[in-house]
């Protein structure tokens, strides 16, 4: 059993923290979580991977949401992590069965999709009528975003918008290629790297939405189940907490009314505030598209050496 620290319980954040913000004036922030999955990797086996994210969780006394690729939790030892999951508390909801991309000229039969991968977890004591969409791609026009709400509002499901978007994947994506080269590379330059940069893009999205909406609104950080999030969590969340943000549960975010609206742009995706940001106009100098991807923190990383 681990320590519920985590895996590098101990080991100090190597970020600067940002000066912690007024009582009041805290933004809040949940940890939701993509693409679980329960295979074993470098350094750690899926088994040692999943509990050291849930012992971060653990904790920080937070619940979390686990939006779920049918795919990848057939196995019985994959139902048994998501069984332990729904089990520790933290909310399970759909992210489709195949993982296919929904933003493109010819997205597919999207409702099927979901309709598979709810099969999966709807008996889960902890399920909830979210739903995230691939690469948080709504639809390339208004016509196939307006079909793809369709398919939400009948089944009764909740957009599971992301507010806080970042690309923890590429750094878990570097971290890996890596180890492969490197089986004993130091692992603590990439956390100490991913801490400053869900910061900053957190800190980002924070100033974006009280920009647009005139307020700080419960934010959704967006990060998956893999490497890094094992390694890492326990510094990401203690470093967040050191910011002055306050961490919630995923029920308590997804309630706020922000994640009703639906922006009447096309293309739709990214986070929900680049989403409202664009609907509203006048951001175009602080908005990029893609919102969040790997080439944009590729020269950082290659400067560092990651």
């Amino acid at each position: 059993m681990m320590h519920r620290r985590g895996l590098l319980a101990g080991l100090a954040c190597g970020a600067a923290a940002a000066v912690p913000a007024a009582a009041g004036d805290r933004p809040r922030l949940a940890v939701t979580i993509d693409d679980f999955r329960f295979d074993d990797g470098p350094l750690v086996s899926a088994d040692t991977r999943h509990h050291g994210i849930l012992d971060a969780l653990y904790f920080e006394r937070i619940k979390a949401a686990g939006f779920v690729t049918g795919k990848h939790v057939e196995t019985v030892e994959a139902r048994a992590h998501l069984q332990s999951w729904a089990e520790s508390g933290h909310f399970v909801a759909n992210h489709t069965y195949s993982h296919a991309y929904y933003g493109g000229a010819a997205p597919g039969d999207l409702g099927a999709d979901v309709d598979r991968a709810a099969a999966l977890i709807v008996d889960l004591p902890t399920w909830r009528p979210w739903f995230r969409f691939p690469y948080l791609a709504e639809g390339r026009t208004a016509e196939s975003r307006d079909r793809m709400r369709e398919v939400l509002h009948t089944r009764g499901l909740m957009n599971g918008h992301v507010t806080v978007d970042a690309s923890d994947w590429y750094v878990n994506q570097r971290l890996l290629a890596r180890l492969e080269k490197e089986p004993g590379a130091d692992v603590m330059p990439y956390g100490a790297y991913l801490v400053r940069h869900l910061l900053d893009r957190a800190a980002f999205y924070d100033g974006l939405a009280r920009a647009v909406l005139g307020r700080s609104p419960a934010h959704t950080l967006l990060i998956h189940h893999n490497l890094t999030t094992a390694l890492f969590l326990p510094m990401v969340l203690k470093a967040f907490r050191d910011a002055g943000w306050s961490l919630i549960d995923a029920d308590e975010a997804f309630a706020d009314p922000v994640f009703a609206a639906r922006p009447n742009i096309a293309p739709c995706g990214h986070s929900l505030i680049h989403q409202l940001a664009t609907e509203a106009g006048g951001f175009a100098d602080r908005l990029r598209t893609p919102g969040e991807d790997g080439p944009y923190e590729a020269p950082a990383m290659d400067a560092l050496g990651l």
